[in-house]
């Protein structure tokens, strides 16, 4: 049977993304170029200029790709807790592991604000994980964890404050020293501001 022209269109796509996901984690965005991404994907350079306007672009979707799983896993770690107070700590826990996977450094923390800028890196962040945040301390202060405060600036505050921390262990000589030492200063940040 014949597959419509919109799954061949969307096989086409995840090939792209999939080989130049693989592709920049194992070495950076600089080091892969655009040939060795169709040549991995198994499509043509056409294909890759009609679903993405450049490398970049395949980049910007891949990232994207890659904080809406982050966002994801560290939401199932939140809402698998019994509880309110014990899902914000298992989803640090998690949030900061997740920051110390090579995949993770390299793409989402390391090339991501450099290839994309500031600007837009952050509003990728913002979009998949400001929603999340806003959310839990919205649930926080309805149940009494939390006094009474401008939500959306300290969802702001507190994903500012996730980015450093991320961004600190993806730099860092000994990452697990670092995601250690954000776990500890980030747990003491959040025990004092839940009730």
């Amino acid at each position: 049977m014949r597959r419509s022209q919109q799954d061949r269109s969307s096989s086409t796509r995840s090939a792209l993304t999939t080989a130049g996901r693989a592709l920049f984690a194992a070495r950076g965005y600089h080091a892969v170029p655009t040939d060795e991404i169709v040549r991995t994907a198994g499509v043509t350079r056409g294909a890759l200029y009609h679903h993405f306007t450049d490398k970049k672009d395949l980049f910007r979707a891949v990232v994207t790709e890659v904080e809406a799983e982050f966002t994801a896993k560290v939401s199932a770690e939140a809402d698998s807790a019994p509880d309110l107070a014990s899902g914000v700590f298992a989803a640090l826990k998690a949030f900061l592991d997740l920051c110390a996977e090579p995949e993770i450094r390299q793409i989402a923390l390391t090339d991501a604000p450099a290839v994309l800028g500031w600007d837009d890196w952050r509003a990728i962040e913002a979009e998949h994980g400001l929603g999340v945040l806003t959310d839990t301390i919205t649930r926080a202060v309805e149940e009494g964890l939390l006094s009474p405060q401008p939500v959306d600036v300290l969802a702001r505050l507190v994903l500012s404050a996730l980015n450093e921390a991320a961004l600190l262990i993806a730099a860092a000589e000994d990452p697990a020293q670092a995601r250690a030492d954000a776990e500890r200063a980030l747990g003491s940040w959040f025990a004092g501001l839940l009730a």
